[in-house]
């Protein structure tokens, strides 16, 4: 349903089956499928390809549709670039199922391009700026274009929306770079008829958690610990920016803590879980950041939180220090 191992793990034990892991392994066949069947659409929505192999199987595809609202919000924005004749570029990582969706959904309206980064957009933009041969762009973005995608044709006008859970700083940047390439070849008082004004399509969970978590840097810490799902997009974001400061541990619950002396927990850069000894400075009083991602329940990062205390046990008890703010 989102990506959080703990949340889903529940919905499992109360009887719920996937029928796609997150890497869109068939994990139910669709013919197993029945009219009388309950089928959810998952927060990150769904291709339109599915929909229609959902369809087809007599069930009522949206009875039970989750989509976020901001997710939606960004397909109607390429719903409505497409009707002004604009090609979509898409921030976003091409096997995340949110991106898969919104590609899929804005394909049906207009030509469509996944862009990784941006380095992917710099690929993108000098090929724009005839900087790199045509040719450079069905090797470089193979299987992140649409179907009959002309790259001389389909890029002379653009607009820029998100995978909603991408770094809000690195969206904004690939859109103002857009604009200064659409600038530099049609010339800035053509701009409004090459570029697509489009703000920012980051939903406000993933945008206030960013935005936290920049304040959290100005923090002189020791340490941050980072709950979340180990292949959830917005949280590793969280990750990255928390590293920037502090040594940093993301773990997906409680329960990665065996003790004062082992953590368990997931180096995202290599994609592997690692094990850490003494995690917790031997110094006092010990500063230690705690946040998550916008997928990770509250009720986790109180585990978290709790579990945390059980090795400070000269510390205040919760209550008196939550006393003032009840």
């Amino acid at each position: 349903m989102i990506h959080n191992q703990e949340v889903n793990d529940d919905l499992l034990s109360r009887g719920m089956r996937f029928i796609m892991d997150t890497d869109g392994r068939q994990l139910i066949p669709w013919e197993a499928l029945t009219p009388e069947d309950a089928v959810v659409i998952p927060a990150f929505g769904t291709t339109l390809e599915i929909e229609h192999l959902l369809l087809d199987r007599g069930i009522a595809v949206h009875k039970y549709n989750t989509t976020c609202p901001f997710v939606e919000k960004v397909w109607n924005r390429s719903e409505k670039l497409g009707r002004e004749n604009f090609t979509i570029i898409i921030h976003g990582k091409p096997k995340h199922e949110e991106t898969r969706a919104t590609f899929s959904h804005s394909a049906k309206s207009a030509p469509s391009v996944i862009v990784r980064d941006l380095v992917d957009a710099q690929a993108l933009g000098d090929i724009v700026l005839g900087k790199a041969p045509v040719e450079n762009f069905y090797t470089l973005f193979a299987g992140k274009f649409s179907e009959g995608f002309d790259p001389e044709r389909d890029l002379q006008r653009v607009g820029v929306v998100n995978q909603t859970t991408m770094l809000a700083a690195e969206t904004q940047a690939i859109a103002d770079y857009f604009r200064k390439v659409m600038s530099e070849k049609y010339g800035n008082e053509n701009l409004k008829n090459h570029f697509a004004d489009t703000r920012d399509t980051l939903c406000y969970a993933t945008n206030d958690n960013q935005d936290a978590t920049y304040q959290l840097l100005e923090t002189d810490a020791d340490m941050a610990v980072v709950v979340g799902g180990y292949n959830s997009s917005n949280t590793s974001h969280i990750v990255e920016l928390c590293e920037r400061k502090f040594p940093t541990y993301f773990i997906n619950s409680e329960k990665e803590i065996k003790s004062s002396r082992e953590l368990h927990h997931f180096d995202y850069h290599k994609k592997e879980k690692r094990m850490t000894n003494d995690f917790i400075p031997a110094k006092s009083p010990v500063k230690i950041v705690l946040t998550s991602g916008a997928s990770c329940p509250d009720t986790l990062v109180d585990r978290v939180m709790l579990r945390i205390l059980e090795f400070f046990p000269d510390a205040r008890p919760l209550e008196d220090v939550l006393k003032p703010f009840s």
